[in-house]
């Protein structure tokens, strides 16, 4: 299991690989530890998450965004420079070039476990169908009672 998470002492982006899974998480830039993998494990499944102990997670595939939207962009520049240039054979030909890459990407890629609360992102773990794909409200709810919590914390120091 790999996890990428930002430290909640340090603020940093860290990641982290327990050996063995349920061995304490640690940043790498701080002093900051959580060892209560025991208790993040249900048999080989991870249920809650091993940076804040939320139990809310979600599933999506373990793929960097930024490379599927630079693909997204070469296919549309590519299809318009062959539209602009009288191919529509081409064009279609490109778009459908690049829905098979991106439906061959779908299929083999892993997925990975996103908590809800802290964005933690857990790699390379066994996964079971108890976590569902992203769920707006779900997601909305923990960015509410983020906001509330640094509203308060703000109010107490003025």
């Amino acid at each position: 299991m790999q996890i990428i998470f930002e430290c909640p002492v340090c603020m940093k982006r860290s990641s982290c690989t327990p050996d063995p899974a349920q061995g304490p998480v640690r940043c790498s830039h701080c002093d900051w530890s959580r060892d209560e993998g025991a208790g993040d494990f249900d048999g080989d499944y991870c249920h809650r998450c091993r940076v804040c102990g939320c139990s809310d997670l979600w599933r999506q595939k373990d793929f960097p965004p930024g490379l599927g939207l630079a693909m997204v962009g070469c296919g549309i520049i590519l299809s318009t420079i062959a539209w602009y240039n009288h191919h529509p054979e081409l064009a279609l030909g490109v778009l459908m070039a690049f829905a098979l890459v991106d439906m061959l990407l779908y299929t083999f890629m892993a997925d990975m476990l996103v908590c809800y609360r802290c964005r933690a992102r857990h790699r390379r773990t066994a996964l079971n169908e108890q976590h569902g794909a992203f769920d707006l409200e779900v997601s909305e709810r923990y960015i509410q009672m983020k906001k509330r919590q640094d509203s308060a914390e703000h109010a107490s120091k003025n």
